[in-house]
């Protein structure tokens, strides 16, 4: 047999034998994130997109067989705290219950440069892909020196819509906005408006962690709306909820609010997290007046007995609107200066630290422990039933609020490793408040939709190959108060542009997550 026969059979075995797709999902229960039922079929995988799904005839270069588990696209995560991604590649909490996509930048605050960010990540490698928004608090900061409790000047409004700009043109998904945290808090809406209409020129979306979650909602519901409105942009009401006795049962009335806003013409989504506890800095206890210009004039303040006495008479006065007696909702998370104190209520740090647990002393406590660099607590101010009314409605999407995390010691909120599974375990299989499709509806075509990441989201040819696999009755959240970093159990494959970054429960090494840009505006 001469060379030329030789190299013409090689070619024809290898037509014969060459695999079809990178990868075949075999026999699950494709759910594929529109809401329709599932379906069992075959889901294959060609150059890191989705080729082909129901039934599969070719053959892939690996298969899995996925018989009596669900086969997803992978969840997005619209609502996370991501800044620090490049510290955890891996990203094993958000992977272990599903996540394959976060947006980042939320609350007002981000990376300024966009641009760097994303040249940092696609340098670095990361599991999952990430989107970022541009965020208010962290760019009035840069643009305002220090001093906030006044309008930006008009060059620094412009330096400010500047950074916006830049941001969006580098490839943010939109603009955030905090407004219960400094410098936001003492923002005007007309600011807000000028910065909202530079994303949406770009089609962004505002994010925005609105001023009231309390019993004044609806106030800060018209500002969105305003916002919206005035500035012809989408807007997210992120981790949508109500805070404190007071506020609670009102579910009902906010969705109609947002639901009129719908009616008239705005583009209105929200976000949440599915747990009665909040997570943010102790800080938040403290007036906003008490603590802007930072550090050194918050000490000027507490040192002035006059200046002191009504900073202690506005906090108990916010109790009382609240229907509080005390700080007992209070847990502390971790306080880097006392860290013994993580994991204790206000009241119990006060008996150990000032021998009582007094009112007084719980706020002398508080004082300290933010004059002496602050501390992350964990607020326990919600009611079950607002939670499964806000999660039943339509619009609500699935986020944690969370951000990637490794096992540690500190105490942190459980909803960065468990929140997906939580809502597949609890809401879904044992509790029955949503159907399986609509939940992961939720986590995957709402948000991808709402913050316009095309080509994800969704089990559809043409599509990002961002795939999970999971058994519907063993996903589990193992994530508590108490022990905050146990991950989720159930999710045994995962996919990331079409690489396996979980394969039966493991890790593979592989870091094919890349940054995911706001199309151009046409």
């Amino acid at each position: 047999m001469n060379a030329i026969h030789v190299f013409t059979l090689l070619i024809a075995t290898l037509s014969v034998t060459a695999a079809d797709y990178d990868f075949v999902l075999r026999n699950g229960r494709v759910v594929d994130g529109s809401g329709k039922p599932a379906r069992v079929g075959d889901v294959a995988i060609k150059d890191g997109c989705i080729a082909a799904v129901g039934k599969v005839a070719g053959s892939g270069s690996a298969e899995l067989d996925a018989r009596g588990k669900v086969v997803a696209p992978g969840f997005i995560d619209v609502h996370t705290h991501s800044e620090d991604i490049l510290k955890h590649r891996d990203a094993e909490n958000f992977l272990r219950m599903g996540v394959t996509t976060v947006v980042t930048g939320n609350c007002g605050g981000s990376r300024t440069d966009i641009a760097k960010f994303f040249a940092e990540l696609e340098a670095t490698n990361v599991t999952l892909n990430v989107a970022s928004l541009i965020g208010h608090n962290s760019i009035r900061t840069k643009a305002m020196g220090g001093s906030f409790d006044r309008p930006p000047t008009s060059d620094e409004l412009a330096r400010m819509k500047a950074m916006v700009e830049q941001g969006m043109k580098d490839g943010a998904v939109g603009f955030s906005t905090g407004l219960i945290y400094l410098p936001g808090a003492f923002t005007k809406t007309g600011e807000i408006i000028a910065l909202a209409r530079i994303a949406a020129a770009h089609g962004g979306i505002h994010a925005s962690h609105i001023r009231h979650e309390t019993e004044r909602i609806f106030e800060a519901l018209d500002e969105l709306f305003r916002v919206s409105r005035e500035a012809k942009i989408r807007a997210e009401l992120s981790h949508i909820k109500l805070s404190g006795p007071k506020a609670w049962g009102k579910a009902g009335a906010v969705l109609a609010a947002l639901d009129r806003a719908r009616a008239e013409g705005l583009e209105i989504t929200h976000d949440q997290y599915v747990y009665t506890a909040s997570s943010t800095g102790l800080s938040r206890l403290v007036p906003d007046g008490a603590r802007e210009g930072g550090s050194k004039k918050f000490i000027e303040r507490i040192s002035d007995p006059e200046q002191k006495r009504r900073i202690v008479a506005e906090m108990k006065a916010s109790l009382k609107r609240s229907l509080r007696d005390d700080y007992s909702y209070v847990v502390i998370a971790h306080c880097r200066h006392d860290k013994p104190l993580g994991g204790k209520t206000v009241p119990q740090a006060a008996t150990l630290r000032r021998g009582s647990d007094s009112l007084d002393d719980q706020i002398e406590l508080i004082l300290d422990i933010e004059r002496r660099g602050g501390a992350t607590a964990i607020y326990h101010g919600m009611n079950e039933d607002d939670v499964r009314s806000f999660l039943r409605h339509p619009f609500t999407m699935v986020a944690s609020d969370g951000g990637p995390r490794a096992p540690s010691e500190d105490l942190t909120h459980p909803r960065s490793c468990g929140n997906n599974a939580r809502v597949l375990a609890s809401y879904v299989r044992e509790l029955k408040l949503l159907p399986l499709e609509e939940a992961v509806r939720k986590m995957t075509s709402l948000p991808a939709r709402a913050f316009r990441l095309a080509g994800r989201g969704e089990l559809k040819p043409g599509c990002a190959a961002d795939i999970v696999v999971f058994d519907p009755t063993r996903v589990a959240d193992r994530a508590t108060f108490e022990q905050p970093r146990a991950y989720a159990a159930g999710f045994s494959d995962v996919f990331v542009n079409g690489v396996a970054v979980l394969r039966d429960g493991l890790l593979t090494g592989a870091r094919p997550g890349k940054p995911v840009r706001l199309a151009p505006a046409r």
